[in-house]
């Protein structure tokens, strides 16, 4: 197995449970190795590198490691093809998995991928990648099994497993009970994203943008769930932004996003799996994001849809605001997330529509994948 970044550790692990459930002869060591996190760890997988090593996003920032991340997958290639496992399954990370999985899957070898490539939402070519590279795909959204079929691609429909793992009525009182917060605050979770280019194109928005919401609600509360190696980075911001006002009331957490977007009346989040975690938590939220403008302005060219965030994706509208590269300056981001506060019935009406999302998500996703890569396994 091959999982880039925390988000794709996260859905590995859920599937290695299912995997295991299956077959039980799963848990000896040496039976699941690649490339993995701690969630994938946890279960006895054996990492020959980190997930943290394909952690990075944009096209200039692909570049600058661009040597280092091939030379990972020739030296993957190569072990696997010498060990010759009975399936290959690559979760998420379609620019570092599929151009593998293609290599193992013409020598012979079963190949699954878990997560659709968004070929929906950008790039449809890689579509042809897609049936060249993988035996069967594993979706975590309804829509993308008859899409993929139109192109003779097997795929099945597993739900989405954070559907399964965040409550469909969270508990705001346990999680700020955990995390030290008071009952009766305003609470706002900021999320800039757990690669290191997004914290350096973002943490600095972000936190500006929250040490102004604070100067207009100094009751405020502001939480800052750190991913695995970037908490220096933004408790360094935290100090340049707030100096010694306010700081006391933004607490910076090792982990802990789940508990953050429980405790949290809304979140400034980065577009990426978070914002579905946040809609799944029935959270307001304003996603932004910004990458190098090279990289923004190829990505603008191949955008399909109107919305880049899954919440408005999903729900087909901007139920959620968007503020995107120029756009996301800390007045704006204040300004708009702010809103959501000042708001309680648009906020009842935002909460209705997830909690329909998140009944649509909810499936046993770690025993229909494990169904699903039995279908391909070799006899």
């Amino acid at each position: 197995m091959v999982a880039g970044e925390a988000s794709g550790d996260l859905l590995a692990g859920l599937l290695l449970d299912g995997l295991q459930a299956r077959w039980p002869q799963v848990r000896k060591q040496g039976s699941m190795v690649g490339i993995g996190g701690p969630q994938m760890l946890r279960r006895g997988f054996e990492a020959w590198w980190p997930s943290e090593k394909l952690a990075v996003s944009g096209y200039v920032e692909v570049l600058r490691r661009y040597r280092e991340l091939v030379g990972i997958r020739d030296q993957l290639r190569q072990r696997l093809l010498r060990e010759r496992p009975d399936v290959f399954i690559g979760v998420d990370a379609p620019d570092f998995n599929l151009d593998l999985e293609r290599s193992l899957r013409e020598a012979g070898i079963k190949t699954a991928h878990f997560v659709c490539p968004s070929v929906w939402a950008w790039r449809p070519e890689r579509v042809h990648k897609i049936k060249t590279s993988v035996d069967h795909v594993l979706c975590i959204f309804p829509f993308e099994v008859e899409l993929l079929a139109q192109h003779g691609i097997a795929a099945t429909y597993v739900g989405h497993p954070l559907a399964n793992v965040i409550p469909r009525v969270p508990d705001r009182a346990a999680a700020r009970a955990v995390l030290g917060l008071p009952d009766d605050a305003p609470v706002v979770a900021v999320l800039p994203g757990s690669r290191a280019s997004e914290v350096k194109h973002l943490a600095a928005r972000f936190l500006q943008a929250a040490a102004l919401m604070h100067q207009v609600r100094p009751d405020l509360h502001i939480v800052v769930p750190a991913a695995p190696g970037r908490r220096a980075a933004i408790e360094q911001v935290a100090r340049q932004v707030f100096g010694g006002r306010g700081i006391e009331n933004c607490h910076i957490l090792d982990g802990k996003s789940h508990q953050a977007l429980a405790a949290c009346d809304v979140t400034l989040i980065a577009s990426g799996t978070a914002t579905l975690e946040a809609a799944l938590y029935k959270r307001p939220m304003v996603i932004a994001y910004a990458v190098h403008w090279l990289t923004a302005w190829i990505m603008r060219g191949k955008k399909l849809q109107p919305w880049i965030g899954l919440p408005n994706i999903l729900c087909r509208d901007f139920v959620v605001p968007e503020l995107l590269q120029e756009e996301a300056q800390p007045e704006q981001l204040a300004a708009a997330t702010l809103a959501w506060l000042d708001d309680p019935a648009r906020v009842a009406a935002l909460q209705a529509r997830f909690d329909a999302l998140h009944a649509e998500l909810q499936r046993d996703t770690p025993t229909l994948a494990a169904d699903a890569i039995a279908q391909i396994l070799p006899a």
